[in-house]
């Protein structure tokens, strides 16, 4: 039994997809039975068929027509739905949507989307993704804390994620998800304090200004200044339980990065006078002592 496609293709009971030569008045049916089929072509030829009217199909193949139901993503409208359909084998003879899944259907076709879509389709914002950048510069420095890269995410996503889209049904409503408290879900209270001690959103530089962290390279989380707000320290501030030296962006006051150094105290030593010529000469009326060791830190254009 075949059922029609269009432009003279069917779809057979079994799976398979067969055509009629153009031009055959069968073309226009939308059921037909197909004694013959050449397999030699991809889409098989049909060289002798008959039309089969949906009255006779429901009454001399009731035995083979089943129902079942399930539940799909709808890419179309973004969103989980239910249906039911009326099947012979691989044909879809009726399909109705009008059942609501249940919140736990409706989760597990979530949770595959996201696992087929890959994690970006979450809502990522700055300081969940600041967030997670910390949880994988902690996992870089200690393998026993949580791994969040997309691979683990996505294998675990029943576990960490699965409470937060209950009741959830389509896109938009992952958009309310609470990402970092989900992924705070992953710490103990111990990790908490540790995360906060050792890999900081802010550091404190002498200046007195709280300066953000950039963990987006876990490897060499970077820490970008002006560098007059350095002065008077020596040594590179460190993460990590003192093992990691952040990686310095030292700032012109136009917050134009003038040196990149994980050793501040060698740039003190040396490439420090190479750069106070330039700045000097661009910033006349900006602070740019001979001693910066001894000098003292500002924000401003003169402390």
């Amino acid at each position: 039994i075949g059922q029609k496609r269009g432009d003279g293709a069917f779809l057979l009971s079994a799976g398979r997809g067969v055509s009629l030569r153009e031009g055959q008045p069968l073309a226009r049916s939308a059921y037909i039975v197909a004694a013959f089929v050449d397999d030699r072509a991809t889409q098989g030829a049909i060289l002798l068929a008959a039309e089969l009217e949906e009255g006779q199909l429901l009454k001399y193949h009731a035995d083979r027509i089943t129902e079942d139901s399930d539940v799909y993503w709808d890419k179309e409208s973004g969103s989980v739905k239910k249906r039911r359909r009326t099947m012979l084998g691989a044909l879809v003879l009726k399909e109705t949507s009008h059942e609501r899944p249940s919140a736990e259907e409706t989760a597990k076709v979530l949770l595959s989307v996201i696992a087929e879509d890959g994690i970006g389709i979450l809502p990522w914002e700055k300081g969940t993704l600041q967030l997670r950048e910390r949880l994988m510069f902690m996992h870089a420095l200690r393998s026993d804390w949580p791994d969040v890269s997309d691979a683990a995410l996505i294998e675990t996503l029943d576990e960490w994620l699965l409470p937060y889209i209950h009741g959830m049904r389509n896109l938009r409503d992952l958009q309310r998800i609470p990402l970092a408290r989900a992924l705070e879900g992953f710490l103990d209270w111990n990790q908490r304090q540790t995360l906060e001690q050792e890999a900081p959103t802010h550091i404190t530089v002498p200046s007195g200004s709280r300066v953000p962290v950039d963990y987006a390279n876990p490897a060499a989380p970077v820490l970008a200044v002006r560098l007059q707000e350095m002065f008077g320290q020596l040594d590179t501030p460190r993460i990590g339980g003192g093992k990691v030296p952040v990686l310095l962006h030292l700032l012109s006051p136009a917050r134009r990065p003038m040196q990149v150094t994980s050793d501040l105290a060698s740039f003190w030593r040396g490439t420090y006078f190479e750069v106070k010529k330039d700045l000097k000469g661009r910033y006349p009326k900006h602070y740019w002592p001979d001693d910066p060791l001894q000098a003292i830190p500002t924000h401003r254009t003169r402390p």
